[in-house]
């Protein structure tokens, strides 16, 4: 496949009048257009890598932890592929045993069989803070076993993801698991800033969404979020949604993390690509109002958030370049999951994986491994 592009964005900058090829779903060439390609499909507005969502509980009227099957996640996958994501980490929230062992297994036999856009699994919980619970059911929240680590280092699950609060995790259990390949986020927590730190020394190089469900930076007491916003070497994922993070504390969070540490995710239910406005989560009823999830309490849940949204209120709302937007969107992402050859940016060997987007950012076109699956 052959086409000409009206401009293009990779890692050093945006290229005009490009001609991109594509082998078997990688690219194999990129160069200026000349007066020989003529004959080519042309793509109008900016092309740009597609979108990886570290966070995403479900979508399509599909919830992870209610569906655990192949057939959900390939529903979960595409319904945010309407939205420019080509590529997720299905996260479970807090659940018993028996049903993380069930989206274990569904994840290896998805991994297994290719299924498109499914890099790997999060498991948000259980090993939590119960005074900083949000959603996640309290009666499920506990200590870790050896059931649960061996989950978690199995190798057939793609990436993972481990989301957990480091005051009820000890340090050498964070560097086991980091030092075995398992990326650990530090969230759904009230640690003081000393433990924080420990559990980084440890191994953990994330933060699931920031400033939400963590201890807050006070003036003698870091917390979770000073400690968050001041090693650069960690990243953090932030959602954009108009309701979990205000545009200022995310303005801040830009200045000094930077696009190169902090990722758009969008922490979806399962409400996304749907016209429905309530599910159930357990015995607790969730609404959607506008595009905000509570409870019947006002806790959030979730959010009703997909990646093009959150990329334009990147854009809108704390006014970034939309080149900074798109690095947040799937450059650092990929460099945070270890994908970073493969994913995240527009370039010789990587896969083909594009979002062409119009003047008022939507999407005129999308690739998925070589493929168009939107064009208008």
């Amino acid at each position: 496949m052959q086409f000409k592009c009206e401009r293009l964005l990779t890692s050093n900058g945006w290229l005009n009048n490009q001609t991109i090829h594509v082998e078997h779903g990688l690219i194999r060439s990129i160069r200026d257009t000349a007066s020989q390609d003529a004959h080519l499909d042309f793509i109008a507005g900016s092309l740009v890598p597609g979108f990886i969502d570290v966070q995403v509980n479900g979508g399509g009227g599909v919830l992870f932890n209610q569906a655990p099957s192949v057939a959900g996640l390939t529903k979960i996958s595409r319904a945010h592929r309407k939205f420019g994501t080509t590529g997720l980490m299905p996260t479970l929230i807090t659940d018993e045993l028996p049903v993380m062992q069930s989206a274990a297994q569904v994840m290896a036999d998805a991994i297994s069989q290719e299924v498109e856009g499914i890099l790997g699994v999060h498991f948000e919980g259980p090993h939590l803070s119960k005074p900083k619970k949000g959603v996640h059911d309290e009666s499920f929240i506990r200590p870790i076993t050896d059931e649960e680590l061996t989950l978690y280092l199995r190798k057939d699950l793609g990436k993972v993801i481990v989301t957990l609060a480091p005051e009820n995790v000890s340090p050498d259990v964070i560097k086991h698991l980091s030092q075995n390949g398992v990326k650990v986020c530090l969230g759904h927590s009230n640690a003081d800033a000393d433990t924080v730190l420990r559990a980084i020394e440890a191994g953990a190089d994330g933060f699931t969404h920031l400033f939400n469900a963590m201890s807050a930076m006070q003036s003698r007491a870091p917390g979770m979020v000073g400690v968050a916003l001041n090693t650069p070497t960690t990243f953090a994922g932030l959602i954009l949604d108009h309701y979990h993070v205000d545009p200022i504390c995310s303005e801040i969070a830009m200045k000094i993390k930077g696009k190169e540490r902090l990722m758009l995710v969008t922490d979806a239910m399962g409400l996304i690509g749907t016209e429905q406005d309530s599910f159930m989560f357990g015995s607790q009823k969730v609404t959607r109002v506008g595009n905000k999830l509570t409870t019947d309490n006002g806790t959030l849940a979730g959010s009703h958030l997909d990646m093009l949204s959150a990329v334009k209120n990147a854009v809108n709302d704390i006014h970034l370049p939309l080149e900074d937007a798109i690095t947040m969107a799937s450059t650092t992402p990929a460099h945070y999951l270890g994908l970073q050859e493969t994913h995240g940016d527009i370039a010789l060997g990587k896969r083909a994986d594009f979002v062409a987007l119009d003047d008022d950012l939507n999407i005129t076109a999308l690739c998925q491994s070589g493929q168009f699956i939107t064009r208008t």
